[in-house]
């Protein structure tokens, strides 16, 4: 009975693996037909800074358009435009 279930789950693995593989691959494959097509977002940036008391504080950094790639996964070194739109505000700590 174990073994079973030790041979199933590698072989949900396996087919997990092969479709992550199978998806970043034709996802690059898009991307480079498409001529590797870019994108800008414009991104607010934050500065926090923590205070007494387990408080924070926020500084407005100001906004700034950041290039993109228009892809499923991050190509070219450039993160995906919809992430970047999904997450407009970006923090750094001090």
């Amino acid at each position: 009975m174990m073994r079973w279930l030790v041979r199933w789950l590698q072989r949900v693995i396996v087919v997990l693996v092969a479709v992550f593989v199978a998806t970043y691959a034709g996802d690059w494959a898009v991307y480079k037909l498409r001529g590797s097509p870019h994108g800008k977002v414009t991104i607010n940036r934050f500065l926090t800074i923590p205070l007494k008391g387990n408080k924070q504080e926020f500084d407005y950094q100001g906004s700034i358009d950041v290039p993109c790639s228009v892809s499923l996964f991050p190509q070219a070194g450039l993160a995906p435009c919809w992430q970047l739109r999904r997450n407009p505000n970006q923090g750094t700590t001090i």
